[in-house]
C-alpha cells in the first residue's frame, strides 16, 4: 500500500507513530508522513530544524515532510498558534499534493485539527481516511483549564464533530472512547486498537538489580493532565522513609512548577532525571522497582489509557497508579500492581508503603508482562492496523 500519514508530531519528538511508520515500511509499504517542525514538549524548535533544508527527509525508509509550525512555547495563545499553524500549512500542502496514495492515516493526538490536512487530501483525491484517536477532543482541552460549556469549548466541540464525522473509520486506543463517540457525536461504529510498546522495552533490559532502596519512577510528559503534583505530595508524606525514592524522568509544561514545589517542600527523596532519547529509557527503567502513572481527576480523562501503560508492562514492571477509569481497570484486571483514586496523594503514599512491605513485587512484574503479551503485543496490534487500512481503502 501507499500510505499517507498525517500527524503533527514525529521523530525526533517522542511519539510512537515513528515506530509505526518504520514498521509499515519494513513490511513493504510506501509511507509518507506530513508532520510539523519538532518542538514538543519544551515548546522550542529542536536544534537543526530551523532550516528549510530539513523540511524533507527520509528517515529509516519513511519519507517525511515538515510543514511550518509556530513553536508551542508557553501559554494559551502560543498553544493555539501552534495548533492552527500546522493545521493551515499542512492542509495547504496536501491540497496541492499530486502524488496518489491508497489510504490516509491520521494519528490523532492533540490537537484534533491536525486531521484537516488528511481531509483536504481525501477531498481532492477521493481517498478514504482512517483516524486513530489517542486524545479525545474537545475533552482534552479541559486538562488545560478550558471549562465545559465555555465559548472556546463549544467552538472546538463543533470543530471536533466535523472532523470525526469525516473519517471513514475511527480506531480508538481505549475501549471507553466508544461511549464518548456515541454520546457526543452520534458515531456508533469505532474499532478498538490498543497501543503497544517499542521493542527496546524488553524485560531483561529493564530488570532491576535489587538493593536496599525502593525506587518508584514516573516516565513521560509532565503536563497538567498528568498530575505529577500528586507524586510530589505523596513523596512529602513519605519523607521519613529513608529507603523510598521517587523519580521523575521526562519534561513538559509543568516541570518547572513541579520542581518549584519540590524545592519549596525541601524534599530530598525526589530525583529529576530530565528528558532522554527513547533508546536510553531502558537504562532508567532498570532502576525502578515500580513505575508510576498519575492523571487528573476528570471523567473524560479517565477514559484514556496512556501509552506508558503498555511500555511499563512490556518492561515487566509493577505499576503503582493514582488514576481512575480505564487505567485503574487495566491495573486491577492484570494484577500488575496497586492503584488508588486520581489526585489522592494520601492514598498514593499509603500504597507506596504497602508496596515496599509486600512480597508480591516480583509477581506484579510477571503479571504485567504476561498481560502485555496477551493483549498489547506489537505484532498483533500492527496486524490489526494493517487490516484496518487495507479494508478501508476499498
Amino acid at each position: 500500500m501507499k500510505i499517507l500519514v498525517v500527524c503533527q508530531h514525529y521523530y525526533p519528538e517522542p511519539f510512537r507513530i515513528t515506530d509505526i511508520c518504520e514498521y509499515l515500511v519494513k513490511q513493504g509499504h510506501d509511507v509518507k508522513v506530513i508532520t510539523g517542525i519538532p518542538n514538543y514538549p519544551e515548546g522550542v524548535i529542536y536544534d537543526g530544524y530551523n532550516s528549510k533544508e530539513t523540511r524533507d527527509e527520509i528517515i529509516n525508509g519513511v519519507r517525511v515532510h515538515r510543514c511550518f509550525t509556530v513553536p508551542r512555547k508557553t501559554g494559551f495563545v502560543f498553544r493555539i498558534l501552534n495548533y492552527y499553524s500546522y493545521a493551515f500549512s499542512s492542509s495547504r500542502y496536501t491540497s496541492s499534493l499530486k502524488e496518489k496514495f491508497d489510504v490516509v492515516l491520521v494519528n490523532q493526538l492533540s490537537p484534533v485539527m491536525m486531521a484537516k490536512a488528511a481531509i483536504a487530501y481525501k477531498k481532492k483525491h477521493s481517498v478514504k481516511m482512517v483516524l486513530y484517536c489517542l486524545d479525545l477532543w474537545p475533552e482534552s482541552l479541559t486538562a488545560g483549564g478550558v471549562k465545559k460549556g465555555s465559548i472556546v469549548y463549544r467552538i472546538f466541540h463543533r470543530v471536533s464533530q466535523k472532523i470525526y464525522r469525516k473519517a471513514d473509520k475511527i480506531l480508538i486506543s481505549s475501549k471507553s472512547f466508544s461511549r464518548y463517540f456515541a454520546e457526543e457525536f452520534d458515531i456508533k461504529e469505532t474499532e478498538y486498537l490498543p497501543q503497544y510498546a517499542e521493542e527496546i522495552f524488553d524485560k531483561k533490559m529493564c530488570r532491576r538489580t535489587a538493593d536496599e532502596k525502593v525506587n518508584l519512577m514516573f516516565a513521560g510528559n509532565v503536563g497538567a493532565a498528568q498530575s505529577v503534583e500528586t507524586i510530589i505530595k505523596a513523596a512529602d508524606k513519605t519523607r521519613n522513609i529513608k529507603s523510598l525514592f521517587w523519580h521523575i524522568v521526562g519534561d513538559g509544561s509543568e516541570l518547572e512548577n513541579i520542581k518549584n514545589l519540590t524545592e519549596k517542600l525541601q524534599l530530598d527523596n525526589v530525583i529529576f532525571h530530565g528528558r532522554h532519547p527513547l533508546e536510553d529509557m531502558p537504562k532508567y527503567y532498570s532502576m525502578a522497582d515500580a513505575m508510576l502513572v498519575t492523571m487528573k481527576k476528570d471523567d473524560v480523562i479517565s477514559m484514556t489509557l496512556p501509552g506508558k501503560i503498555q511500555t511499563y508492562m512490556a518492561a515487566g514492571k509493577a505499576i503503582i497508579g493514582a488514576i481512575d477509569g480505564e487505567t485503574a481497570t487495566v491495573i486491577r484486571e492484570s494484577e500488575s500492581g496497586m492503584c488508588c483514586s486520581a489526585e489522592d496523594s494520601d492514598a498514593l503514599a499509603r500504597i507506596a508503603i504497602e508496596f515496599m512491605e509486600c512480597d508480591q513485587r516480583t509477581k506484579f512484574g510477571e503479571c504485567s508482562r504476561a498481560f502485555y503479551e496477551t493483549n498489547y503485543s506489537k505484532s498483533a496490534v500492527m496486524k490489526k492496523l494493517i487490516e484496518a487500512l487495507e479494508n478501508t481503502k476499498g
